[in-house]
């Protein structure tokens, strides 16, 4: 796995435009933050001016009546400015806490929603856990990014700017000294910044971006993990990942310590001539010694700035790093879209008609749809047959618009679904899928999740015709219970079940099948035919069928291979059909069962 920056914009010129977006959502913080800050800064560089009078008064001793009322001035104009500086910082830390965490939800929020609705294809191209840790790690990002930015740089600035015009009007070499320091300072450590340790803090990111995902692939998979006694093998795969997670990190970090090793040789060549120069106008008598108190206070907060310069920058840099990822989410293009001028469908009958469809897998250069035609009466239960690949699944998938058709197009009840919001087409069409997944809720809530506000009462009725009331009664909280991750705490069968009481409880007018009794033991799957039988009735319903045996009883049978409709009819037309592919399928099924059965 390689990773080019130079493939890559540079990822300050994409992550603060998108920052910078959010804070003008929030123009009134922003400016309150900005403004309590820069105040509190502006009181800050005044400082060293009335610690200068203070010194020159007391030099004059404290017989002079006029020395006295200066120093009791000064003092009184340094602790003014001491608690103007604490107020108005304060005012700038108490709004830039709910500025920052509004901003941080939003993004998050924001992330959430476009992952939500990112192709089927990004999903199953992407590692969940991986996922997770670009957005967490972004948030938490930003939060470093506001504090730089607002709490550190621009006060920063503040200082070395004000401190540099207000030195260069008593001496100008001195500002100049100071500025031209400040200048190759500031430049220096931008320029490492970006060019020397962001390159190496990229990789990090993408490494440790890489960790994540292999722990959250190995966890969830643990069930095959145990089930072949692989713990081992998986402890080497992580170790190999991590050591070279380790090696980048370790290259970033070194980085960052050659970088201020070289910003602190700056910071003493700059030093060095400040404090020689004022030493020389003293010499020379040009400053008084409150004139260098004045020079010497400011340098010092002057070299205290520009030292946090250096790191704020690398803070920068590094929060802009964590959240290219994240910012690369917002930027991505969601895959299936709805139209500009889309409305919600109404589905009363669910008759579904396919009109000269063209459908292309991106990547693949033949279309595994060329002109497909195919009309499914309200009602009426089709069953989907035919050899892996031949395109059953892709079938429902478009009806469910997970992917745009490349030509023609597809029709429920008359409505192009192209023009219908997605959400309004997939609440009207309940699917049970071969390998149900549920969420890590109680049973209640996974079964209640397309009728959020379905009654207890009815979530049970569901449960029973699913052939799940028995079984969930029997778990020590019942409806209560939590499944798991994925519901893993459940069998094979009961998740089957629960995915089925999901789909009764929805009462679509659609109803996708994916061999939802594939799952189930000889005594359930009956039970389960004959609720699915009742379930069916008076609705459109589409069965995937791996065993042909659950299809005997449908309306209609197509029979797929390469893309195309090959045969349709009734159980009974295509076994009729000598030298038939469905024909042939069934009887190959047969034979088989009838082994395993004779094995027994």
């Amino acid at each position: 796995m390689t990773f080019d920056a130079k493939q890559r914009p540079a990822a300050i010129r994409v992550v603060m435009p998108f920052v910078f977006r959010h804070w003008f959502n929030q123009p009134l913080a922003t400016l309150t933050v900005a403004g309590g800050l820069l105040g509190a800064t502006v009181a800050d560089l005044f400082m060293p001016i009335f610690s200068g009078h203070l010194v020159d008064a007391l030099t004059l001793g404290p017989a002079d009546a006029d020395a006295r009322q200066a120093a009791l001035m000064a003092f009184g104009a340094i602790v003014a400015l001491g608690l103007t500086s604490i107020a108005m910082r304060m005012i700038g830390l108490q709004a830039i806490v709910p500025f920052t965490l509004k901003i941080m939800s939003d993004v998050a929020r924001d992330a959430f929603m476009r992952v939500q609705r990112f192709s089927t294809d990004w999903h199953a191209n992407s590692f969940a856990g991986s996922t997770v840790r670009k957005i967490t790690r972004g948030m938490w990002a930003l939060d470093l990014y506001n504090d730089t930015i607002l709490l550190a740089l621009l006060p920063s600035l503040m200082v070395l700017l004000g401190s540099m015009v207000l030195l260069g009007l008593h001496w100008t070499s001195l500002g100049l000294v100071i500025a031209l320091g400040a200048l190759v300072y500031v430049s220096m450590t931008v320029a490492l910044s970006i060019r020397y340790i962001a390159p190496a803090a990229r990789v990090s990111n993408a490494w440790d971006t890489k960790v994540g995902g292999t722990l959250a692939d190995a966890l969830t998979c643990n069930g095959v993990i145990k089930s072949f006694g692989a713990e081992a093998r998986e402890d080497v795969r992580l170790a190999r990942v991590i050591s070279r997670w380790r090696a980048r990190v370790r290259r970033s970090w070194m980085r960052y310590n050659i970088t201020n090793a070289v910003q602190l040789l700056v910071l003493l060549c700059l030093r060095g001539s400040v404090i020689g120069g004022s030493v020389l106008l003293w010499i020379a008598g040009r400053a008084s010694p409150g004139d260098v108190t004045y020079v010497l206070t400011s340098y010092y907060i002057i070299h205290a700035y520009l030292r946090d310069v250096g790191m704020h920058i690398n803070n920068l840099q590094r929060s802009v790093n964590d959240m290219e990822e994240l910012v690369a989410i917002h930027d991505e293009p969601i895959g299936i879209a709805d139209a500009p001028d889309a409305r919600p469908i109404g589905i009363t009958g669910g008759r579904i008609v396919f009109d000269r469809v063209t459908f292309l897998y991106g990547g693949h250069r033949d279309p595994l749809y060329d002109g497909l035609s195919v009309d499914i009466r309200a009602g009426e239960r089709v069953g989907l047959v035919g050899r892996s690949g031949s395109g059953k699944t892709t079938f429902v998938k478009l009806v469910q618009r997970l992917y745009d058709v490349s030509g023609g197009k597809i029709l429920v009840d008359g409505q192009d679904i192209a023009k219908a919001t997605q959400q309004s087409l997939r609440s009207q069409i309940a699917i049970v899928q071969q390998e149900p997944i549920l969420f890590h809720r109680t049973l209640a809530e996974n079964i209640a999740y397309g009728r959020p506000g379905a009654s207890q009462a009815a979530i049970e009725q569901a449960a029973r015709l699913a052939n799940a009331h028995d079984f969930i009664m029997r778990l020590p909280k019942g409806y209560g219970t939590l499944v798991g991750e994925r519901g893993i705490k459940l069998s094979g069968g009961e998740r089957q079940r629960v995915a089925l009481a999901r789909a009764f409880l929805a009462d679509a007018p659609v109803l996708i099948l994916d061999e939802a009794t594939s799952s189930l033991d000889s005594e359930s799957e009956a039970a389960i035919q004959e609720a699915m039988e009742r379930l069916m009735k008076g609705r459109t319903a589409i069965v995937i069928a791996h065993r042909l045996s659950t299809v005997q009883s449908l309306d209609r049978i197509l029979v797929f291979d390469r893309g195309d409709i090959v045969e349709q009819g009734s159980h009974a037309m295509l076994m009729a059909r000598s030298g038939g592919i469905y024909r042939s399928l069934f009887e190959r099924q047969a034979t088989e069962f009838a082994r395993a059965s004779a094995a027994e």
